[in-house]
């Protein structure tokens, strides 16, 4: 097997919510099959969306926004595999993570294409129906078309709120995170 740079990326505000919970099994089954990970926390930075100034690459940097995804460009520009872990904000990501979705945009006029071949989407939320969680899965879906990434896997948690509230469901659901992370 291949050793292969990942980069997740948090989406949650909440410091050891549940999609934190599920970033840090994924991470753990990662690292144990010896891939390099980092870990970017979206939720809590300061990412606008994308303005369409169109002057990507242009200033020294993938984007002409000076903000917190100044930190998370050069990751994403050397991740083969890119994470989503994020709660469900109104049945889609939450702003902070759709504002560093929105700017891989700025990849487009890059000198060198991206190296990400593959990506994962974990995510959680109250609801318990998992039809509310369509709005994310097909932006998730659409991106990784887009770009041409392999859809890894998608591990979609109904049902949790409270902070660790993870924990307590019938299926181990940290458990298959981490599953998740070993087998790529």
């Amino acid at each position: 097997m291949d050793k292969k740079r990942i980069l997740v990326i948090t989406g949650s505000p909440r410091k050891n919510g549940n999609s934190d919970l599920l970033a840090e099994a994924f991470i753990e089954g990662a690292l144990q099959a010896g891939h390099t990970v980092d870990r970017f926390n979206s939720g809590r930075k300061n990412v606008r969306g994308c303005i369409a100034c169109d002057k990507c690459f242009t200033r020294g940097t993938a984007c002409a926004i000076k903000d917190d995804f100044e930190e998370v460009a050069p990751l994403i520009a050397q991740a083969d595999i890119l994470v989503f872990s994020s709660p469900l904000y109104y049945f889609s990501f939450p702003a902070q993570i759709k504002g560093v979705i929105d700017r891989l945009y700025s990849f487009n006029s890059s000198p060198e294409p991206l190296r990400i071949k593959e990506t994962v989407l974990l995510a959680c939320g109250e609801t318990s129906d998992l039809t509310d969680f369509e709005g994310m899965t097909k932006t998730y879906e659409k991106t990784a078309s887009y770009l041409t990434w392999e859809d890894r896997g998608q591990l979609l948690v109904p049902g949790v709120f409270a902070k660790g509230e993870i924990n307590t469901k019938g299926q181990d659901y940290l458990k298959l995170a981490k599953e998740l992370g070993l087998a790529l």
